[in-house]
């Protein structure tokens, strides 16, 4: 198995088109995390880089049991990850898929995300990629959000000179 910083992976839990997760082991803390690899155009450039580590940091002061917590950040052979919050439980995806869902439950569920995100909106940050594969039900049904931060990094394509991002992604034909 492989290394990276304090991480050692332990196995690979999915790929996507922001790129791969894997559960690894916290060798110093002794705690099991998630590491996403970002696919490598979404950090190839200095401009990019930088709005990843700002959305990241942003993401990272985020405290909020229904938001996933963001402990490290970091680059590996070139390659940017974070390192988070590693929880059991699965997508919200795959349990609307699976019709394990009640109207109860949708409502708790509804209203978890509902707090999750005012919290992240009275600290100033926007999700724009709440869909059901960016939340988490854990083993007791409860909310986590993912990808914060991640969600402004997918169609932007400057930084202003706040930092902020801005703008979606030009498509030239022919």
């Amino acid at each position: 198995s492989k290394t990276i910083s304090r991480f050692k992976i332990i196995s690979k839990l999915g790929e996507g088109g922001m790129g791969v997760v894997y559960l690894a082991e916290d060798t110093e803390l002794d705690r099991k995390v998630c590491l996403k690899f970002l696919a490598p155009y979404y950090t190839s450039d200095e401009e990019s880089k930088a709005r990843f580590k700002h959305e990241a940091k942003a993401a990272a002061a985020l405290n909020h049991p229904n938001i996933i917590t963001i402990h490290e950040v970091g680059e590996h052979e070139g390659q940017s990850y974070i390192a988070m919050e590693y929880v059991e439980g699965q997508a919200l995806s795959a349990v609307i898929a699976n019709k394990e869902i009640t109207l109860a439950e949708v409502i708790e569920i509804a209203s978890q995300i509902c707090e999750g995100l005012q919290a992240a909106h009275e600290a100033g940050i926007v999700h724009r990629d709440i869909k059901p594969d960016n939340i988490l039900l854990d083993n007791k049904r409860r909310v986590k959000i993912l990808d914060f931060g991640l969600a402004k990094l997918k169609g932007a394509t400057r930084l202003t000179k706040e930092s902020s991002t801005l703008g979606t992604m030009n498509y030239k034909i022919g």
